[in-house]
């Protein structure tokens, strides 16, 4: 699930404010406009208000959430958002709403005032239920659920794709796809989708305007597009990529800087592409593999990558979080819990789950409930104990006497979850437990852990411990700690309980460091 935070607008929002978020849209010039949608289905808004596009019924910004209840209960299923900016909203009941900036009658209610709240739209589709909106930076479309697209504000390149190059006050129907069952329309300045072929504004001449196809594409059977600032990318049934378009910062993943007028391949070296990211605010593009790889290429943070660059996120969305510009979000992203879990997320929710544990270790008269196999998978000591010559093998119940129950319970969840989270003293038991269970990540773990947590008062402690579990690089570590705070150390009662043989030690190597010159 992807971190809201991670977009600066949503920093002004309280912890509590960000768990009800459940659907969110950053749109504007700046990044500076927000709308989320609560897990109660309620709508709030902030940022600047450019062209009153909070909704709020005024041109005031707000750094305080403000809640639009024209909602009333409904829930909302598509949302986007044009440069004026205007915003178009669809509901679950097919409900079409509009508000923000109107100068080409981008919103359809059939004049070009600016609207300050949302406004529902009708004309034209008495009857109809919108299922999906998208905006191009003047003008709408609208795909209802029998299939039909309208569109309506600025045309005077024709972008509506109604056979004509005047604006449209309000919702004009695509007649050309008459017949077509359209599947999706998402953000097209030029293109929009059916269920067979894409089709896009094609200029013949200044007084032709019309829909035609792009021959390479008309092979597969869906496709989805997405539309940048003057680009596209489909991709296709068999996750193949392909773009076209204005190319200045490298959007299109070529290699270079060049503009292509008809779709190209791109990242054929690459796994199935599954999902494709653009947004008509920028020139960023961004597409994730099969196995959750995430590439991000175009204008990234002022720079221009001309070839798909493989990033650490595991969203699309996080790409234009971090280095669109401005940092917008692409679509209406959710943020409802996938049930998916990924292999490391079941093992960490299955630790000590009694309902699906086969074994359990009696530590301290408390119980640890594990899964013989996960722990046979990830550590040698359980893989040779669960033989059928050893007695342990045969039991439901495993006494541990050696180990505390804070430390044991620590290395069994580092199996499942392949971290620790422990204090320094227990990290000094849990050390004693890794050398002797032959785990040598978790040791160096546990030296981590020592090291970050290592203070004064128990710098004596841990500096015993480094020795006696044979940790070197530790217990250099802990004794030059230990001769730099000399006066303090020395002064604690862990000090005066050191072994006399490691005390001596410690005096005859300390004075070789100069620690006693004065």
């Amino acid at each position: 699930m992807v971190d809201v935070s991670k977009w600066p607008l949503f920093s002004l929002l309280s912890i509590e404010e960000l768990a009800t978020v459940r659907q969110a849209c950053i749109f504007g010039t700046s990044a500076n406009e927000a709308i989320y949608i609560t897990h109660e289905n309620e709508l709030f808004v902030l940022g600047f208000n450019c062209s009153s596009c909070l909704g709020t019924g005024d041109s005031l910004s707000t750094i305080v959430p403000k809640k639009l209840d024209f909602l009333r209960g409904k829930k909302v299923i598509s949302l986007s958002y044009g440069s004026g900016p205007h915003v178009l909203l669809a509901t679950d009941d097919g409900q079409l709403f509009a508000w923000g900036h109107n100068s080409y009658s981008q919103l359809g209610n059939g004049n070009t005032s600016q609207g300050v709240s949302p406004g529902l739209i009708t004309s034209n589709l008495q009857n109809k239920k919108v299922k999906e909106v998208a905006c191009g930076s003047h003008h709408s479309m609208a795909l209802t659920q029998d299939g039909e697209v309208y569109g309506w504000g600025y045309n005077g390149n024709g972008q509506l794709g109604i056979g004509n190059n005047g604006n449209q006050l309000t919702p004009c129907r695509l007649t050309t796809l008459q017949g077509l069952c359209i599947q999706q329309v998402r953000q097209p300045p030029n293109v929009i989708m059916s269920g067979v072929v894409v089709y896009a504004k094609e200029n013949k001449n200044n007084d032709q305007y019309i829909v035609s196809k792009h021959d390479s594409l008309m092979t597969h059977l869906s496709l989805t597009i997405v539309s940048g600032y003057g680009h596209c990318l489909a991709l296709t049934d068999e996750g193949l990529l392909y773009a076209w378009g204005a190319n200045t910062y490298g959007q299109l993943g070529t290699g270079n800087k060049s503009n292509h007028l008809s779709p190209v391949q791109v990242m054929a070296d690459k796994e199935r592409i599954v999902e494709v990211a653009a947004c008509h605010s920028t020139h960023t593009s961004a597409a994730k593999t099969q196995s959750g790889q995430v590439y991000m290429w175009g204008q990234c943070r002022g720079q221009s990558i001309v070839m798909p660059h493989l990033t650490h996120f595991t969203s699309t969305d996080e790409v234009f979080a971090c280095f669109a510009t401005p940092s917008v979000m692409w679509r209406l992203m959710s943020m409802e819990h996938d049930d998916f879990l990924t292999i490391s997320e079941a093992l960490k929710k299955e630790f000590d789950n009694p309902e699906t544990a086969d074994l359990k270790f009696s530590v301290e008269g408390k119980y640890i409930h594990v899964h013989k196999a996960v722990l046979k998978i990830r550590c040698e000591h359980f893989r040779l104990m669960f033989r059928s010559q050893w007695t342990e093998d045969q039991q439901e119940v495993i006494e541990i006497g050696q180990f505390p129950y804070p430390v044991y319970r620590s290395f069994l969840q580092f199996l499942y979850m392949d971290d620790v989270d422990v204090s320094p003293e227990d990290a000094i038991g849990l050390l004693d437990l890794a050398t002797s269970y032959c785990e040598n990540r978790l040791k160096r773990l546990c030296q981590q852990i020592i090291k970050r947590g290592i203070t004064v008062e128990n710098a004596f402690t841990l500096l015993s411990a480094a020795i006696r579990y044979d940790a070197e690089d530790l217990e250099e570590f802990c004794f030059r700690f230990c001769v730099n705070h000399l006066t303090q150390v020395t002064q604690t009662g862990a000090y005066w309980q050191m072994d006399g043989a490691v005390l001596k030690e410690f005096i005859i190597r300390a004075s070789r460091c100069g620690a006693f010159k004065n």
